[in-house]
């Protein structure tokens, strides 16, 4: 598969990252296929949290064999020096490993959140304090909401930064989704980027799931083909894998074949989103 320098931490990450929000409630035979499937097709960079539930449990036997191999990123959704520092240790604990190669604030999508996060007694005093220890080696944050993103790159020199992006939000751009500018920006400082959510359709219609994910994603190997690629061929260094063991095989199969694509074929992908309902319109 191929790879791209995850900005500033020269890290050469495959452009299809294995999203651990898939194992959170997978038993560890289902998860040991998973991250067998991802290793067999190449994926050097996977991405974790606390908070997907048995997630990092998981990973942790792979973490004890394949930790060399492997680039380990994980998050905290705390925003005290306390409770950073304290879920940064337990993460290290269950998945088994001395250090994360990086370690992000999670899920930071309010500005409220972010002068909390990194003010005094903040998350990011802990995250400092780790990374100087040896315990995190680079430091990033995500959310859905690139205009906190970019206020958070003037407050911070984060290494890299994680968010949606995908032709349905292009589609509906408005100024809560509009990832120009954090690309800009991010280029500008060589900062890593990573996208999420390159196969949301939209919100689930109706209470029916047939997923785990919390919106509804494009399932036919077709869309997630043309969705993936539309992903990757903005300023990103690669997308994370969808939250349902199921739905990776296809998005590795779409990764291994990426064909960029041109302006004109991601203009006709536009022109389908804007029929559908986006997440984050508002």
């Amino acid at each position: 598969m191929l790879k791209r320098r995850l900005g500033r931490t020269e890290q050469e990450s495959t452009i299809v990252i294995f999203g651990g929000a898939a194992l959170s409630s997978v038993s560890q035979e289902e998860a040991d296929e998973a991250v067998a499937l991802a290793l067999e097709h190449g994926v050097n960079h996977v991405d974790v949290a606390p908070s997907y539930g048995d997630a990092e449990l998981r990973l942790g036997s792979w973490m004890e064999t394949h930790r060399q191999d492997l680039f380990l990123a994980c998050k905290t959704a705390k925003r005290t020096r306390e409770g950073a520092a304290e879920e940064l240790h337990r993460s290290l604990e269950r998945l088994r490993v001395d250090h994360f190669d990086l370690y992000q604030l999670h899920g930071l999508d309010e500005l409220e959140d972010l002068e909390t996060a990194l003010g005094p007694g903040g998350a990011m005093e802990a995250i400092l304090e780790a990374r100087e220890q040896g315990l995190v080696r680079f430091v990033g944050i995500t959310g859905h909401r690139p205009p906190t993103q970019v206020e958070a790159l003037r407050r911070f020199d984060f290494d890299t930064i994680m968010f949606p992006l995908n032709f349905v939000l292009r589609a509906h751009r408005n100024e809560r989704n509009d990832w120009e500018r954090l690309l800009r920006l991010s280029g500008e400082r060589d900062v890593g980027v990573m996208a999420i959510k390159a196969i949301a359709k939209g919100p689930w219609p109706s209470e029916v799931r047939r997923y785990c994910t919390w919106y509804e994603p494009f399932d036919d190997q077709e869309t997630i083909d043309q969705a993936l690629w539309f992903t990757l061929s903005q300023e990103v260094t690669a997308a994370v894998t969808a939250g349902d063991v199921r739905l990776i095989p296809k998005l590795l199969h779409a990764g291994e074949r990426f064909s960029g694509l041109s302006p004109e074929e991601q203009a006709q992908l536009v022109v389908r989103g804007s029929q559908l309902r986006p997440l984050f319109a508002q």
